[in-house]
Formats: C-alpha cells, structure tokens, sequence
C-alpha cells in the first residue's frame, strides 16, 4: 500500500440494503463536495448475505433521491475476512454489528479498525442507528438524516489528515 492510495471506509449494516448503502453513498457524496473525492473510496457490506447482489431498498433509494444522492448504482454485499485487508476503517451502524465485526477480527489490527458511525455524532443520543426495514417512509428520512450528520463528523476528522497525505488518519476508540 502506497500514501497515495485512497483511504478505504467500509460501513456495514445487517444486510446491507438500507442503512450502510446511505453511509456509502452520503460520504463518498461529501468527499466529492469537499474536493477530496479521489483520496477516499466509500464502500459498504451487510454481516449477513440475505440480500448480496440485491440493490438497496426502494425506500432507501427514495430518500437519497429526496435529498439529492443516488444511490441506484448499490447492489448489496456480504462482509468477508478479506474486507478487514481491504479496508482502512470499518464503520459499524450499530453496537451489534460492531460486537460481531470485533468477533470476526483476526488481529488487533483488524479490530482497531472498527468503530461506530454515530461516534462521530456528539448530539447523537446513543450509539445505534435504527433499522429502518419495518418502518415507514418517515424512518428512512430520519435514519438518513442521523447518518449525514455522522458522516460529516467522521468526515471532519478524516478530512486534514488526507489533505495531508497521511494514510492513517486517527479515528476514535468506544
């Protein structure tokens, strides 16, 4: 791995068709705004492979699409071993799918990789993003709208160091 390699965020939900696809596509959306679009690769994967090749719910497309995103290119993926070595940051959209990506973590430094997105939301009023598979439209507006705010903190703390050229930007411990 190069320091001019882009830095690598994987987020992961549970089946990767509602939440972890907004993280993905609102951060990479962001990185692009802010000029840093090829220093960052935003991807995202679910920790069960129900829906792998599947695009993301149609609630889900339809929010992003309310607020300017497009999220049709997504089709869902399963988290691997191998996504640990392929990834610089692993963001969990809640303390369930962090416990199980810490379990799966071969090394410390593929657990050190982990951490959860509403961490970098210190208005958030607790840890875990809801799922909104069984709700309605409103929830996936609301879920959408905690994740945009996390993302532009985990954003901010990324941001100087790949201005920088840094290739390990410090993320924070839970």
């Amino acid at each position: 791995m190069s320091p001019t390699d882009p830095f690598r965020v994987m987020f992961v939900c549970t089946g990767n068709i509602c939440r972890s696809p907004m993280a993905e596509v609102v951060f990479r959306d962001l990185a692009e705004h802010q000029g840093v679009g090829p220093l960052i690769v935003s991807r995202s994967a679910g920790t069960g492979e129900w829906h792998v090749g599947e695009r993301a719910d149609v609630r889900t497309l339809e929010a992003l699409e309310r607020r300017g995103y497009d999220g049709t290119a997504h089709r869902a993926k399963q988290f691997t071993a191998a996504s640990f070595a392929e990834n610089d940051l692993i963001v969990a959209l809640d303390r369930t799918h962090e416990r199980i990506l810490r379990q799966w973590a071969r090394d410390e430094d593929d657990e050190g990789k982990v951490t959860l997105l509403l961490a970098f939301d210190r208005f958030a009023e607790g840890l875990d993003v809801p799922d909104p598979y069984y709700a309605d439209t409103a929830m996936f507006d609301a879920v959408l709208a905690m994740i945009e705010t996390a993302t532009r903190g985990l954003f901010r703390q990324l941001e100087p160091a790949l201005r920088q050229g840094r290739r390990t930007p410090r993320t924070p411990r839970i």
